[in-house]
């Protein structure tokens, strides 16, 4: 990494990957180690209890999803019914997706990537997945022409979201209403079941764009 590369974002303070130690029991997915593109990498970042997770790859064969959650009982849950399912396109992975982003992704690996219904970090707005220096990292990982899908039911958190794509990391992005009908993640059921109003941003990589981290790997 340089601090004289041109990149395309107003993003000022670089996040800092190597000081980021490798999540504890750290396990590369066979997809990613035979370093084999046979089938597009999709990540979900705070995959719950799996809902999203195990629909998408039934109903998405030809991809291969690798879906990470933190907290031990929710990935309990999830890793249960997915050893049921025996689902061979599906990586169930207990981590830190920051840290496991860092060691085991390669630069412009990932064709999609979901982050559906992240804590909203009311109190503290740093942590904010678009407001965080690690969303530089991260589009590192993204193929060109890649799209990161986020929803939220908060409409000040979508609203920053929607801006800060737009003014500081300088990318296309589309905002939709989800519709009422739709049952991604027990969060997204129970809201629209409420009758609250959810929300999904869709952002791409264009071909021009650079990052500091395009040729950085742990």
């Amino acid at each position: 990494m340089t601090d004289n590369i041109e990149f395309t974002h107003q993003q000022a303070r670089a996040f800092q990957p190597q000081r980021l130690s490798a999540p504890r029991d750290f396990m590369i997915p066979k997809i990613i180690s035979d370093n084999k593109d046979e089938k597009p990498l999709i990540l979900e970042i705070g995959a719950g209890k799996g809902k999203h997770a195990l629909s998408f790859a039934l109903q998405n064969p030809d991809k291969h999803l690798i879906a990470i959650e933190r907290t031990r009982n929710k990935f309990d849950a999830f890793s249960r019914l997915a050893t049921l399912q025996d689902l061979p396109n599906l990586d169930a992975i207990h981590a830190d997706a920051i840290a496991w982003t860092v060691h085991a992704l390669k630069p412009n690996s990932v064709a999609k990537i979901f982050i559906l219904y992240p804590n909203p970090e009311q109190h503290n707005p740093n942590q904010q997945w678009l407001n965080m220096p690690f969303f530089e990292f991260l589009l590192s990982r993204l193929q060109v022409g890649g799209e990161i899908i986020l929803a939220t039911n908060i409409q000040s958190y979508m609203d920053n979201a929607e801006h800060q794509a737009a003014k500081l990391w300088c990318l296309p992005n589309t905002r939709y209403r989800v519709p009422v009908d739709s049952q991604r993640t027990h969060f997204e059921v129970k809201y629209l079941a409420r009758q609250e109003v959810c929300w999904e941003l869709s952002i791409r990589k264009p071909k021009w764009y650079k990052t500091r981290f395009d040729n950085w790997q742990a």
